[in-house]
C-alpha cells in the first residue's frame, strides 16, 4: 500500500521567506483571487420625477387655507407691478374688478384690452362695459365679429407683456366678474415665462409635433389672427406674440372661432371645435384596456332628441382611433353636473346657480334627458340619493363640494389608475361651442368662440414611462401614487409623475333614480344655505 503523502512543511517568518514572497509568482492572476462570491454592488435606485400638476385651481374665499393649497387668486395673476399690457378675453367682465386687481402703483400704467362680443347697440352689458371703460384712460374695448346668431364670445384668456421683456399666455374658466373669483370652482392653465426672442426663428418639422411649445405658438396665433378677418381686433397682438419663444410650453390649443370651416387633412392647418380635439388625440398615447371620460361641464345646450350628435360628433371625437392603430374599447363616458340639492348646500347657495344652466321643458328636452340619465353623476359625492359606483374604491376628496363648479374639464382615467389626458376649457357640451355635426359640403359649423388646452404626460418628460395620475387637494403627486405601478402592467413605476388636480371627489356618485339637474330657469320653494328660495328666471 502506498504511503499518504507527508504534510506540508510550515515555513518559518525569516528574513529569506519575505524575501521569497516579494517574488512574482507564476501562478495566473486568476487563480489568486479569492473563491468566495464577490459582494452585491449596491444599485442606486433612480429618484421618481415629481412633476406639479400644469392646471391649477382657483382660491375659494369661504374656505380655509388648507383646502386652498397650490390655488391661484385673481390677484396671484394679475398684481405683478411688472405687467405692462393685459388682453383680456372673455364673455362677461366687470371692468372696475378687473382693474382692481393690477398692482396700485401700476394700475393707472398698464394698457389693458378688453375683448368681449356684445355687439348690439342696445345691448346691457355692451352699455355697462362703456360705461365702466369711460373712466379709465388706459383701457381699449374690442368686440369680436360675432357671425352666428346664437353663438357667444366665450373664451377665457389673459395675455401679459411684463417690462422684463417676457409675455405669458393664461387660460382660464371664469368669467372676469367678482361671484366666479369668489366662491365658485374655476381652473387656471399658465405658460411660464415666455423670453423675447433675440432673432427671428423657424421652426423645424420635430419642433411642430403637438405638445410642443412651437406648434401651440402657431395654433394660438391662428386662434388669434381669427379675430382679424373683420375687423382687425387682434392685430397688434399677434404682431407682438411673433417675438417671443414658447419652446418651454407643454400643452395643445383647443379653440373654436365661429363660422363654416372646411374639413380637410392638412396637419399644418389649425383645426377647429370637434375637429380640433379629434386630430389632437389622435397623436395622444392612452393605455391599453377598460377606460373612462369624464365629462364634467356647467352648462348643457340643447342637443336634439336622439344622442346622435353626442355619441357621433362629440363623444367619437373624444375617443379617436390613431390611424395605425387596432381596435380597442370605447371608454365609458360620465357626465358631472350638479343637482338643486348640491347648488343649494353650496356657500352661495342659489346664487351659484345662475351661472350654471340646462332646460327640460320642451319634449325634445325631455327626452334629451332621458338618454343622458344614465351618464349623469353628482358634483359632491355626498349626496343623500346619490349612487355610488364600485364598492371599495379609494375615496379622495377635491376639497370643492361645497364651491359649485364653473370650471369645465374632460379628463380621461385609464383602468390601470393614471390619467391618459385632461382639456380645461371654456367649451360647455353644446353645438355652439363644438360645432354641429358635419354637413353635406363636408363643413362644420361653429357659433361660439371658445379656447382650451389638452395635456398629457408625454411633453412633460423625455422619458416614456411618465405618466400623469390624479392629485386630490394639491397640485404635487405623491411618489406611491399608483402603488408602484404605472399602469402599463409591466410593473415599472419609477418613471416621471406628472399631477392633475382633480376639482372633484372620487368616486363619482350616480344619480338617483328620481334626482334631475339643476335647472336656473326652474322655482325652487325649498331654503338653500342662507335661508333663501329661488324664483327662476
Amino acid at each position: 500500500m502506498a504511503e499518504p503523502p507527508s504534510k506540508r512543511r510550515r515555513l518559518s517568518d525569516t528574513d529569506e521567506d519575505h524575501d521569497e514572497r516579494k517574488k512574482p509568482s507564476n501562478t495566473p492572476a486568476s487563480l489568486s483571487h479569492p473563491i468566495s462570491p464577490p459582494r452585491k454592488r449596491r444599485t442606486r435606485e433612480r429618484e421618481r420625477e415629481l412633476i406639479p400638476s400644469p392646471i391649477r385651481l382657483t382660491t375659494i374665499q369661504d374656505l380655509p387655507d388648507e383646502s386652498n393649497v397650490g390655488a391661484v387668486s385673481l390677484h396671484d395673476l394679475l398684481g405683478d407691478p411688472l405687467i405692462a399690457e393685459c388682453w383680456d378675453f372673455n364673455y362677461l367682465h366687470d371692468v372696475d374688478f378687473l382693474m382692481g386687481h393690477f398692482d396700485e402703483d401700476v394700475r393707472a400704467l398698464v394698457k389693458v384690452h378688453v375683448v368681449h362680443g356684445f355687439w348690439k347697440r342696445e345691448d346691457l352689458n355692451k352699455l355697462m362695459l362703456e360705461q365702466q371703460a369711460s373712466q379709465y384712460s388706459n383701457v381699449t374695448l374690442h368686440t369680436a365679429y360675432m357671425p352666428e346668431p346664437f353663438g357667444t364670445h366665450h373664451s377665457k384668456m389673459l395675455v401679459l407683456f411684463r417690462h422684463d421683456d417676457t409675455a405669458q399666455v393664461i387660460i382660464h374658466t371664469a368669467n372676469m366678474i367678482a361671484k366666479d373669483w369668489t366662491n365658485m370652482t374655476n381652473g387656471v392653465w399658465q405658460t411660464p415665462p415666455l423670453p423675447r426672442l433675440q432673432t427671428p426663428q423657424e421652426p423645424s418639422e420635430p419642433d411642430m409635433k403637438i405638445g410642443n411649445g412651437p406648434k401651440f405658438k402657431a395654433d394660438l396665433l391662428s386662434y388669434l389672427r381669427a379675430y382679424n378677418n373683420v375687423r382687425g381686433v387682434c392685430r397688434p397682438l399677434v404682431a407682438e406674440l411673433e417675438k417671443y419663444d414658447f419652446s418651454a410650453v407643454r400643452g395643445a390649443l383647443i379653440a373654436s372661432v365661429p363660422g363654416r370651416h372646411d374639413i380637410n387633412d392638412d396637419p399644418s392647418k389649425t383645426r377647429w371645435g370637434w375637429l380640433g380635439i379629434k386630430q389632437a388625440l389622435r397623436s395622444v398615447p392612452v393605455q391599453e384596456g377598460k377606460s373612462e371620460i369624464v365629462v364634467q361641464i356647467s352648462s348643457i345646450a340643447t342637443l336634439g332628441a336622439t344622442d346622435t350628435w353626442l355619441q357621433r360628433t362629440l363623444f367619437d371625437s373624444l375617443s379617436p382611433r390613431a390611424k395605425k392603430d387596432t381596435p380597442r374599447p370605447r371608454p365609458e363616458f360620465k357626465v358631472i353636473f350638479p343637482t338643486a340639492d348640491e347648488i343649494r348646500r353650496s356657500l352661495d347657495g342659489y346664487a351659484s346657480g345662475g351661472s350654471i344652466h340646462t332646460k327640460t321643458a320642451s319634449p325634445a328636452q325631455a327626452k334629451q334627458l332621458q338618454y343622458l340619465r344614465p351618464m349623469l353623476h353628482h358634483w359632491a359625492n355626498d349626496c343623500e340619493k346619490g349612487v355610488l359606483g364600485a364598492e371599495g374604491e379609494k375615496e379622495r376628496d377635491g376639497g370643492r363640494k361645497r364651491a359649485a363648479p364653473h370650471i369645465k374639464t374632460y379628463i380621461r382615467y385609464s383602468e390601470g389608475g393614471s390619467v391618459d389626458w385632461a382639456l380645461l376649457t371654456s367649451a360647455n357640451m353644446s353645438k355652439q361651442a363644438w360645432g354641429e355635426a358635419e354637413n353635406a359640403s363636408r363643413q362644420v359649423r361653429i357659433a361660439s368662440w371658445e379656447v382650451g388646452v389638452l395635456v398629457w404626460p408625454g411633453p412633460f418628460a423625455d422619458d416614456k414611462t411618465a405618466k400623469m395620475v390624479g392629485t386630490f387637494g394639491t397640485d404635487v403627486p405623491a411618489k406611491e401614487d399608483l402603488d408602484g405601478n404605472d399602469g402599463s402592467g409591466n410593473g415599472n413605476g419609477n418613471g416621471p409623475l406628472v399631477g392633475l388636480r382633480v376639482p372633484y371627489s372620487l368616486p363619482l356618485q350616480r344619480y338617483g333614480d328620481e334626482e334631475r339637474p339643476w335647472v336656473a330657469t326652474e322655482t325652487y320653494t325649498t331654503p338653500d344655505c342662507k335661508g333663501r328660495v329661488w324664483g327662476g328666471y
